[in-house]
């Protein structure tokens, strides 16, 4: 069985060992990375292998498990101006987060907890909950009142036991992590756990593979907790320093306008967020967080490529999702935040890519 890296915390040091149910700096209670350097192998390496984000077996810290649904591998379609987008939203619980979820199933599948928690706004959730099912393990899903309705039927319809928590999202989390430090708990946290972040890398692993061993000038992803653009950050430096990308792109992060801790920070000059963001209602429900536990970590990553934040009104918003409808696309409204963004032009006529990461189905026609 292949050995498990070192976990450590990337804000004072503190190293963790691995194979524990640890999840979270034991000093400063902050979210852990992993002592984990993969060498990929080059593009004529793939051939035959399983379709799949399994086939990137020397990018990952864990082998694939028996419990796989074929996630990752979707496809990428053209839009407008050079810009394209990757359809996440055509995964097998119909969002991206099933790129980390996966990985964080076959973890505690390893650990062998006496049960697997998770906190969620809906999409994460869902994933985590199928995943379980899929290795026999119990799990139970936290969520705010006012998840989606679709989004609570489909956790449940999974097997997974739900807590609904009144408070919010922050609050939400809070209540997942008092439970997580009961003894025999694996906390599935698509935050806290860096194994999730080293799934969700595969998504621009598939877009290199699928560009000819190539990326874009620039890639645009939505930004909550963060998940998807260190994931692509880390798979980034990795291609890079294997020397099968010659220049990295700039990583654009995007946010709702109405919740936009990260992008007033980043305005700001400042390390983390200016303090306390009201919670206001946004379409883009996925992405609304205003404490991100790896903010300082986001905001350096951004810094780092030279890129910016941009952020989405709500108009803009429904509007670029009825766009998209319009193409053949019903992709919910936290999944059109990037294509609502630049869609006029605001990267100029530099290429890239956006992500379409949840079904419409989830959660609705946005409208104003």
């Amino acid at each position: 069985m292949t050995a498990l890296p070192d976990y450590f915390c990337p804000t004072d040091g503190t190293r963790v060992p691995p194979g524990t149910l640890a999840w979270c700096c034991p000093v400063c209670r902050g979210p852990l990375d992993l002592d984990f350097s993969p060498n990929p192998g080059p593009l004529k390496s793939l051939a035959g292998r399983v379709n799949s984000l399994w086939r990137y077996a020397e990018s990952l810290p864990l082998p694939a498990p028996d419990f796989s649904l074929g996630e990752g591998r979707t496809p990428l379609v053209p839009l407008d101006g050079g810009i394209s987008a990757k359809l996440d939203f055509l995964m097998p619980t119909l969002s991206f987060k099933d790129r980390g979820a996966v990985m964080l199933a076959a973890l505690a599948a390893r650990l062998g907890p006496d049960r697997v928690i998770a906190d969620s706004s809906g999409n994460a959730g869902t994933a985590i909950a199928a995943y379980c099912a899929r290795a026999g393990l119990p799990c139970t899903v936290y969520v705010p009142a006012g998840t989606s309705p679709k989004k609570l039927e489909q956790i449940g319809a999974h097997g997974a036991r739900l807590e609904i928590v009144h408070g919010g999202r922050e609050q939400t989390a809070l209540t997942a992590r008092e439970a997580a430090d009961e003894p025999g708990t694996f906390y599935a946290s698509h935050v806290y756990n860096p194994y999730f972040l080293h799934g969700t890398k595969t998504y621009v692993l598939e877009l290199w593979e699928d560009l000819g061993g190539r990326l874009p000038d620039a890639l645009v992803v939505p930004v909550g907790n963060g998940t998807l653009l260190l994931g692509a950050a880390l798979a980034v430096r990795e291609l890079h320093s294997a020397g099968l990308i010659a220049k990295a792109p700039t990583l654009y992060a995007v946010q709702a306008a109405a919740v936009a801790p990260l992008a007033e920070a980043w305005r700001a000059g400042a390390d983390e967020p200016l303090g306390n963001t009201p919670m206001v209602p946004t379409f883009a429900e996925g992405i609304a967080i205003p404490q991100p536990p790896r903010a300082r970590q986001i905001l350096r990553t951004v810094r780092g490529s030279g890129s910016a934040f941009l952020t989405a009104t709500e108009a803009q918003i429904a509007a670029a999702q009825l766009d998209l409808a319009g193409r053949g696309l019903y992709v919910e409204a936290t999944g059109v935040a990037c294509w609502a963004a630049v869609r006029d032009g605001a990267l100029g006529e530099r290429t890239a890519v956006v992500p379409l990461c949840g079904a419409g189905l989830k959660s609705g026609l946005a409208s104003v």
